[in-house]
């Protein structure tokens, strides 16, 4: 059988809950007949990456998918690449605030994903849900985690295929945040998932489609 592992982050600057781990949360146990192993991981640079290699090393997954957080964002984004750079506009979870730091200092300067994101996309999208791909996972704890996975893939790991999904706030986290501010209710951001962890099952190869951005 498949095997996935599906980690989410802990709340962070100064929110209660994270949405990308009660979404995982919510997930089945299986999807497309593949596994999935839930698992909550620090938001701190250098903790982040190491909770990840010991369930690797524990569950041997086949695949491994980040989850983050991103307030701000309309929908469910699949990340495309990693950069090699730390660079935190607020302090994690640990108080580390790394400014303009490589991750990895024999890393290459940038990891694509291994995941079919295009087919991830329009799975979710042809079940009635927004989502695209995104090509800047930023620099904080979401960017370390998606990049030091694919590292390690890269050097330890090469039968692994890694990727990262960054998800919106949940609709109780902007209660009292300013009008307008975009959420997703998390329910519908857990079957986001779902719908792209069944696709990343499907496809070992991704397929065709327009997903680019003009800026």
């Amino acid at each position: 059988m498949t095997r996935i592992l599906v980690t989410g982050f802990d709340p962070f600057g100064g929110e209660s809950v994270n949405p990308a781990f009660e979404a995982v949360k919510l997930l089945p146990d299986t999807i497309a007949g593949a596994e999935i192993i839930k698992l909550e991981i620090p938001t701190v640079f250098s903790k982040s990456g190491p909770a990840v290699e010991a369930a690797i090393k524990e569950h041997q997954p086949d695949m491994v998918l980040n989850v983050g957080q991103a307030g701000g964002r309309s929908c469910v984004s699949i990340e495309k690449v990693a950069i090699n750079l730390a660079d935190a506009r607020i302090p994690d979870n640990a108080g580390e605030q790394p400014v303009d730091e490589a991750l990895q200092a024999d890393g290459e300067t940038a990891y694509f994903t291994t995941l079919p994101i295009k087919a991830m996309m329009q799975n979710v999208r042809e079940h009635g849900l927004p989502c695209v791909i995104s090509y800047t996972a930023g620099t904080y704890v979401c960017n370390c985690i998606m990049y030091n996975v694919l590292y390690m893939c890269a050097k330890r790991y090469p039968n692994i295929r890694a990727g990262f999904i960054h998800v919106p706030y949940a609709s109780e986290q902007v209660v009292t945040k300013p009008n307008g501010t975009p959420f997703m209710p998390l329910d519908a951001i857990a079957k986001s998932l779902e719908y792209a962890i069944e696709a990343m099952v499907r496809n070992t190869e991704d397929v065709k489609v327009q997903a680019g951005e003009t800026h």
